[in-house]
């Protein structure tokens, strides 16, 4: 600290001292509207503040410092009784933490604080480093269905993970959210049994969110396999379960669903009729003309469009031969 600097600190490291909250809360944002680096050490003593209040400013002004320095104690922030501070952490840290926290946070994780432990498995979907796996494993097991959730939206963040039975053990989960997530991760695993799994989760869950994710996922899998359970998904209650069945039928065109994509080109839900046409033109199957040209009455100006799409798409794969 040099001469200058020590004497324009001094009187606010001073105040930090002081035992009246509104002095420390003076003290904390003058230092952070200084923004000088020998204001650190302090700050970071000030997230042990008495005040919630003065730890929170505290938090903010470390961040808008970025030093990697503080990580460590922003990390011990995410266990604060305060909502406040531990979401402000949360924040800073998310900017802050590379890979070079890696150890820290996993050491976190494992302090049994629940609130630490979200923020942390949310901080590790930055990091997406496949050493994490072993440590979050644990959570799918956890009784907090939160745990549960964050556990294996981690999953689907971390590098080089490409089979994991657990997390399709999780789409027998009791909270419909941890499901939710579960289905979604499974479009980014290659388990011989997911597809199977997502069917039957498309086709079965109570929950509507959980069989819409399914079909995204299915999608994601292109796998024909699914082709059944996506055609039976086309009568499901929920419009966003039948759209995203729709654009899951897109990827593995099959001429058995001819019959379920042209009614749902009369879906009372315009995304759906949309979808049902995109599909059509994906399937090429000139018997699929006639509602086609029905459809281009729709009173949805995209049904239009994309229907007009797809009969140019059939016509143009009806010459294909002609001009072999």
């Amino acid at each position: 600290m040099t001469a200058n600097t020590d004497s324009e600190l001094s009187p606010w490291l001073e105040m930090l001292r002081s035992p009246e909250e509104s002095d420390r809360l003076v003290a904390v944002k003058t230092l952070q509207h200084l923004g000088d680096e020998d204001a650190l050490n302090p700050l970071i003593t000030a997230l042990q503040d008495e005040s919630t209040t003065v730890q929170k400013l505290a938090v903010t002004a470390l961040w808008e410092l970025a030093n990697p320095t503080a990580v460590p104690a922003l990390i011990e922030c995410l266990a604060s009784p305060d909502e406040e501070v531990r979401d402000e952490a949360q924040s800073a840290l998310g900017e802050l933490v590379s890979s070079d926290h890696l150890l820290l946070l996993l050491d976190a994780l494992q302090q049994g604080n629940i609130h630490q432990q979200l923020s942390v498995l949310f901080l590790l979907q930055k990091i997406h480093d496949v050493q994490c796996l072993p440590y979050i494993l644990p959570f799918f097991k956890s009784n907090q269905p939160e745990l549960r959730e964050a556990a294996v939206i981690t999953l689907r963040y971390l590098n080089q993970v490409k089979e994991c039975p657990e997390a399709i053990t999780l789409l027998s989960d009791p909270d419909a959210t941890v499901r939710r997530a579960a289905t979604l991760t499974l479009g980014h695993l290659a388990d011989a049994d997911i597809v199977s799994a997502l069917c039957r989760a498309l086709t079965e869950d109570a929950d509507w969110q959980v069989r819409r994710n399914a079909a995204k996922s299915l999608a994601l899998h292109a796998n024909s396999l699914a082709v059944s359970a996506l055609e039976t998904a086309l009568a499901d209650d929920h419009w966003q379960v039948r759209k995203f069945a729709l654009q899951a039928l897109q990827k593995t065109p099959d001429d058995r669903t001819l019959p379920a994509l042209i009614q749902a080109l009369a879906d009372e839900y315009s995304d759906v009729r949309r979808d049902a046409a995109i599909a059509l033109g994906t399937l090429k199957n000139p018997a699929a003309l006639n509602a086609l040209q029905q459809a281009l009455d729709d009173p949805d100006r995209d049904v239009c469009i994309y229907t007009q799409r797809a009969i140019k798409s059939i016509q143009e794969a009806l010459q294909e031969p002609s001009n072999a």
